[in-house]
């Protein structure tokens, strides 16, 4: 074998962790069909955001192809590729199958196959048996195939790779025990377990993120309601309280939080109730939309609305379902002139200044660190004087979600 490990997919998963490899000292081989990412990597550059890798790329040694059969020369072939869920609440594994069926002709024994991939419970023992049937191995025996589920945040990649428990879910202990060793030099703590149990720790991480998150956007619709201000009750409910912990409101979106419920809703108990967690959150644009709409006599036609942030998550440059996007749709649908400014994502925007002159109305939709400055908010003051102020992450400091800017304290201060 030329290579130790190949790593199939090198996006925001596949690409640190083909990285952290070669860091390591094993020989890595990393599959793309993206031409344009395969050139930034032979040129030794980044071609998204993660703290850490912009260093370690230009430091090992990554070879890259596009050619999944190629990925067949390592010992270990890991699958870092996306698994979308389809409009039937059902999850997509086309990908998987695509690139298993280009492996097939190429395996030989002794390999280990590691879905790095979140997928439903029950797709490793799919892809186990897919292989058995098309190929005639014994998984376990002379093949080996295993989930390694990765549960790390944006932005803490070189982090948490090397502190989080590491959970490995064998076709049989032998596939454990291969596809531990390929990890254990990562230096996280090794957590062997079935590959179901690790397919179901993985959705479920996401699942109790997302329906924690959940409360605190109810809570905040709620508050609006019945005149009250969500920052607030959220205080009570906190303050030097045992039992408390409610988290704050936002735009709570992002690839894993968005598709990874119907990965367990698809063969549900309690059918909907996962559902219902997805629509709260779905639903925070229209709100945010229908507040500005009730303080501004009802209308948003050809008012001037600065949206302020892309990113689904704060000081990341990835917007893969991120609300953002949607809010700006159901602001262009009431026909308001929307302006956007994200310091961060790859996508051109405006600049902060450009986006807020003469804004009629400031949406905060990222939480970036940059808009929680004194400065941020001194300067919608000087440049949107007159401006309403939607912030649902506090990120401004306003202590509100829906603020005129002369009603603001910090400002009168």
């Amino acid at each position: 074998m030329r290579y130790d490990v190949s790593v199939i997919g090198l996006g925001r998963i596949g690409l640190p962790l083909a990285l952290s490899f070669a860091d390591s000292g094993l020989s890595v081989l990393g599959v793309d069909t993206d031409q344009n990412r395969l050139q930034a990597i032979r040129e030794r550059r980044m071609p998204f955001k993660e703290p850490g890798t912009d260093e370690l790329i230009a430091r090992v040694q990554l070879d890259a192809t596009s050619h999944a059969a190629e990925a067949a020369q390592a010992r270990a072939i890991v699958l870092t590729l996306g698994t979308p869920a389809m409009s039937h609440i059902e999850i997509d594994i086309r990908d998987i199958r695509t690139v298993l069926d280009d492996l097939l002709p190429h395996l030989v024994e002794d390999q280990l196959i590691v879905l790095r991939s979140t997928v439903a419970p029950g797709t490793t023992e799919f892809v186990a048996g897919y292989l058995e049937k098309h190929r005639s191995f014994t998984v376990g025996e002379n093949l080996f195939v295993a989930h390694v589920p990765e549960r790390i945040a944006a932005d803490k990649f070189m982090e948490e790779i090397h502190s989080l428990p590491c959970i490995v879910g064998g076709v049989g202990e032998a596939s454990g025990e291969r596809a531990g060793q390929l990890f254990e030099p990562l230096g996280a703590p090794i957590v062997q377990t079935s590959p179901v149990q690790a397919e179901l720790a993985k959705i479920w991480t996401n699942i109790l993120r997302y329906a924690t998150f959940a409360l605190p956007n109810l809570l905040m619709m709620d508050c609006e309601r019945h005149g009250a201000n969500v920052f607030d009750v959220i205080e009570l409910i906190n303050r030097d309280y045992p039992r408390g912990g409610i988290k704050m409101p936002g735009l709570t979106a992002g690839t894993c939080l968005r598709k990874d419920f119907a990965f367990s809703e698809e063969r549900s108990s309690a059918p909907g109730m996962l559902l219902a967690v997805s629509r709260v959150h779905e639903t925070v644009p229209l709100f945010l939309v229908d507040g500005v709409k009730r303080r501004l006599a009802g209308t948003l036609r050809e008012k001037r609305v600065a949206v302020l942030g892309l990113a689904f998550k704060a000081d990341t440059d990835d917007e893969r379902d991120s609300l953002s996007h949607k809010l700006i749709r159901l602001l262009e649908r009431e026909l308001a002139d929307v302006s956007v400014h994200d310091p961060i994502v790859a996508t051109p925007t405006s600049s902060f200044e450009d986006a807020v002159t003469g804004a009629d109305v400031v949406v905060v939709a990222t939480n970036h660190s940059a808009y929680s400055t004194p400065q941020a908010l001194r300067t919608i003051a000087e440049l949107a004087p007159e401006a309403l102020i939607v912030d649902p992450w506090n990120a401004l400091g306003t202590a509100q979600v829906f603020a005129y800017v002369a009603e603001v304290a910090a400002l009168r201060a």
